[in-house]
């Protein structure tokens, strides 16, 4: 038997982008998507977190939200798998701020029928998509 997704949440709720450098990498986004993260460490483990409100449960809220992760087990990767980070409400404010911060762009702003895309390396080598409105 098949189970009923609740369509009024994501069906993605979390998400880790993989570093080597995580002052650098927590630099990069904060620089890019004028943002503040937290950093928490757990052994050899260290986490940046992206802004969320820890009163609201993800699965539940349909919030997405994730971390910047250093771990034994995961690597960057330019290839695979490609996450869209909210760049609202100017994308090409967040675009032109990635080559000073230490990325590249692969794929300029560009329009799509949900509003405007591009696609970037990020500081440590991830590719990464960057998704808003205008």
């Amino acid at each position: 038997m098949l189970k009923k997704i609740d369509e009024s949440t994501n069906v993605i709720t979390w998400f880790e982008i993989p570093v080597t450098d995580i002052h650098r990498a927590k630099t990069f986004y904060e620089t890019i998507l004028d943002i503040r993260m937290i950093r928490r460490t757990d052994g050899d483990d260290e986490a940046v977190f992206f802004p969320h409100d820890p009163n609201v449960i993800q699965a539940t809220s349909g919030r997405v939200t994730g971390v910047l992760s250093k771990t034994a087990r995961n690597r960057p990767c330019d290839h695979g798998t490609m996450i869209y980070i909210n760049a609202s409400p100017d994308l090409q404010t967040v675009v032109d701020k990635v080559e000073k911060a230490g990325g590249k762009i692969i794929v300029p702003r560009m329009a799509i029928p949900a509003g405007f895309i591009a696609v970037i390396i990020d500081s440590e080598g991830n590719k990464i998509g960057l998704h808003a409105e205008k």
